[in-house]
């Protein structure tokens, strides 16, 4: 297989890990609230959890790295994503709930650092074509959401058709077959994707198996700062843009539509920006998307406007994972290859404090005057904020660009 084969075999990892995982999740809530009476700040309180299990599988990666491997973590965060994505069906109770967002969070951290780091691996055997390898990886994603827009409303109107109690444990179960067949995509590749993004020997990986904690906040401030504001801003559209969309009466085809043209959006942003992460070493990628997405955030925050809405969700999905393919760029630009693990796993970690914070004060802001569009609008200023902020962010001159 090529480079370019094992990418996108490895980008069927971001679909499990975040495209169904995590951002499905959007799709359910509205379902869930109303059947199990949750308030909004409950209802973002569970992708809270979903993102502290997140900070907690970012802290642990790269140990498990070093132990097993990139290519068998992966493997098995993808599985144990999987087996937690079905035990949601079976759980009705608050805290049981909050448990496996928790524990599914842990595992897509695994899955998603593993795989940025192998798409990193596989760019620097194609260095002409790392970008577009790491957009696609990223873009990977896009596919969960596409099938996640495809199969939830055909599985919820199936259950609800059959009277069964909690139509959306159907949904949940769907999606852990799609996960579970994707997963073995990725045993099948596991041999070749071995050989074209080998792990460094154990005894580099212990002399040199990490940036200190210090110094890489010391070196990457500005643009940590302008992550974490992302993982702030990102994850309330994500949370509630079709709850949203539902409160303005949008039909379950509205939203099928909506989030499908978003996924698709995801997918062909790879091939958008790939000569984005290639050009800058500093914080500036990061910076004009950051700024982007604000825009797109705003949109629903201002206004309900059908068409505006879809150009809304266009570019939010041409968009933000690009800008987490732009933090494993900087990364490789400014870091040796010895390094690039640790690296990731820093924005990661910054990432997923962003995360936590999101989801809840979005749904807090919510359960008040104003609605989900006052809890948007805070969204769209933390991703303004954070473009500010890493357009400050400098090269790291005294690393050469690989």
């Amino acid at each position: 297989m090529t480079a370019l084969g094992l990418s996108v075999c490895i980008s069927m990892a971001a679909a499990v890990s975040l495209g169904m995982t995590r951002f499905a999740y959007a799709l359910l809530l509205p379902p869930m609230r109303d059947d199990l009476l949750w308030s909004y700040t409950l209802a973002g309180a569970m992708n809270t959890f979903n993102a502290v299990g997140y900070l907690v599988g970012a802290l642990l990666t790269p140990m498990a790295l070093r132990r097993l491997g990139a290519v068998r973590v992966l493997i098995w965060g993808a599985l144990f994503a999987t087996l937690f994505m079905a035990l949601t069906g079976f759980l009705i109770d608050t805290s049981a709930l909050l448990l496996q967002r928790f524990l599914a969070g842990v595992a897509s951290a695994a899955v998603f650092v593993s795989g940025g780091l192998l798409a990193a691996r596989l760019g620097a055997q194609t260095p002409s074509q790392s970008g577009l390898l790491l957009g696609i990886y990223y873009g990977g994603t896009g596919w969960g959401i596409v099938l996640s827009a495809l199969m939830v409303p055909a599985a919820l109107s199936w259950a609800q058709a059959q009277g069964v109690n909690h139509p959306w444990s159907w949904a949940w179960w769907t999606l852990a077959g799609l996960c579970l067949m994707l997963t073995i995509l990725l045993i099948v590749i596991r041999l070749p994707l071995n050989r074209w993004a080998p792990d460094a020997p154990l005894s580099t990986m212990a002399s040199t198996k990490s940036q200190p904690t210090g110094q890489a906040l010391r070196q990457w401030f500005f643009a940590l700062l302008g992550y974490g504001c992302f993982g702030v801003g990102y994850i309330g559209y994500m949370t509630f843009v079709v709850a949203l969309l539902r409160e303005q009466g949008a039909t379950p085809t509205d939203v099928t539509m909506f989030y499908g043209l978003l996924g698709i959006a995801v997918v062909v942003s790879s091939r958008v920006w790939a000569g984005l992460l290639n050009r800058y070493r500093g914080g500036q990628a990061l910076s004009i998307l950051n700024g982007l997405l604000s825009v797109a955030t705003l949109i629903p925050a201002m206004t309900s406007a059908w068409p505006l809405m879809m150009l809304s969700g266009l570019i939010f999905g041409v968009v933000f994972l690009s800008l987490v393919a732009s933090t494993t760029a900087m990364v490789k630009h400014n870091l040796p290859p010895e390094q690039w693990a640790s690296g990731i796993s820093v924005f990661t970690v910054i990432f997923a404090l962003g995360q936590i914070v999101g989801p809840v004060v979005v749904g807090w802001i919510a359960d008040g005057e104003g609605g989900l569009q006052r809890g948007l609008l805070f969204s769209a200023l933390a991703l303004l904020l954070g473009s500010y902020f890493a357009w400050q962010q400098k090269p790291l001159t005294e690393k050469p660009s690989p």
